[in-house]
């Protein structure tokens, strides 16, 4: 449309020209070469240039050239102002705001110009009534610029903000999946760290009920084999190994089924501490004595079955490695803000730094990792020949109401 409408409007006016002026060949002449200079100037500039349509400067010039083609034609022919439409239709698309502002006031002043033909312009009335048609026909056109321009603005930014929603969507749908999947990776490995943490639970709960039983069954019945001669000293050492299975048989329930030790179930940890000891000092016929210093309380089931275990493998320790010890202390502090356990025997002692090469050393790592869990910690002293003891040190945090 914008390539045909000037050519049909410039066709028309020269018809209308030539109805007009058939009997005025000369101004005829001069009429008809006006609308084909007007033509060639749009089919050189514009029709037959595509790619200049984006140069704004190119387009200016073009445009201009029309405005003065138009405005000699009106000055001859008022007529001619039909063909101004062309004009508005090229100011209005090809030069962009707000430089088409003075392209439309070129269109209005050949409209106005057409308009004004019978308009005396010797007067100042005939002057004034010029300018006011003038402005009759510049003033609207631009401000349907100005609205025009606001509502591209409007739409613009309207289609921008629309796009910008689309890509966060986008984004966001992204981000979503990865969070999604990063999720999974965490409960994944979090699954994995609970079987292993399990594993390590598992191993400690093993350790300190069947190994620990199991040890000293064995070592019951090697003491009944020794004492085969003494039939009084064989039936105690039998007794003793038949009651620590048992014992242990129960103690492995529990254990399986995530209970607290059997001495805990029944009694406060002081009162635990104190039966295992007592039962360790009768099957092994070493005093074991127990010492309470401040104020007992009820600690979390956790840190409560922590120390109780650290008491039974430093026991089962001072039995397995001890051979000189003649006695053992256990003093459980109640702090401000700690609870201790220490264990001390005056055997035979050991080397702590090479407590990693013995096969037997897990007791000390399950030590560790129990009294490690619940933030606390576990020293270990001990030298050749100067016996051993073993200091827990855990948080003293109250018991949840009804745990």
């Amino acid at each position: 449309m914008i390539t045909v409408v000037p050519y049909v409007l410039l066709a028309a006016m020269a018809t209308l020209t030539i109805a007009f002026k058939h009997d005025q060949p000369g101004s005829l002449a001069i009429d008809l070469a006006l609308c084909a200079a007007a033509a060639v100037w749009n089919l050189a500039l514009f029709t037959l240039r595509p790619a200049w349509r984006d140069r704004i400067g190119v387009m200016g010039v073009f445009l201009a050239g029309l405005i003065i083609f138009g405005l000699v034609m009106v000055l001859r022919n008022p007529w001619f102002g039909f063909y101004t439409p062309a004009l508005y239709f090229y100011a209005y698309r090809i030069i962009g705001w707000p430089r088409e502002l003075y392209f439309i006031a070129g269109c209005g002043v050949v409209a106005g110009t057409a308009q004004a033909a019978d308009l005396d312009p010797g007067t100042w009335v005939g002057r004034l009534e010029y300018l006011a048609i003038l402005v009759v026909n510049i003033a609207p056109m631009c401000l349907v610029a100005w609205i025009g321009e606001i509502s591209t603005r409007y739409y613009g930014s309207r289609e921008a903000a629309l796009r910008e929603a689309r890509e966060a969507n986008a984004r966001l749908a992204t981000a979503l999946a990865d969070n999604a999947a990063l999720q999974e990776r965490l409960v994944e490995q979090a699954r994995a760290s609970g079987v292993l943490d399990e594993r390590a639970r598992m191993a400690r709960e093993i350790h300190d009920t069947l190994a620990q039983g199991l040890t000293g069954i064995i070592t019951q019945l090697q003491a009944a084999e020794q004492a085969a001669d003494d039939p009084p000293a064989w039936r105690r050492h039998h007794a003793v190994a038949t009651a620590l299975a048992r014992e242990n048989l129960t103690e492995a329930r529990r254990s399986v089924n995530e209970l607290r030790p059997e001495p805990l179930e029944t009694g406060r940890l002081v009162d635990a501490i104190t039966e295992v000891a007592a039962r360790w000092s009768a099957r092994h016929s070493i005093p074991a004595h127990v010492t309470v210093t401040g104020d007992s309380r009820t600690m979390r089931t956790e840190a409560e079955v922590a120390l109780l275990r650290v008491a039974q493998e430093a026991l089962a320790n001072v039995a397995k490695h001890a051979d000189t010890a003649t006695r053992v202390g256990l003093t459980l502090s109640y702090m401000d803000r700690q609870v201790a356990l220490d264990v001390r025997d005056d055997g035979c002692g050991f080397d702590p730094t090479a407590t990693d090469e013995r096969d037997d050393s897990f007791g000390l790592v399950a030590m560790r990792q129990r009294v490690a869990a619940l933030s606390g910690t576990l020293q270990i002293e001990s030298e050749m020949g100067g016996g051993t003891g073993i200091s827990a040190c855990l948080p003293a945090e109250a018991a949840e109401v009804g745990s």
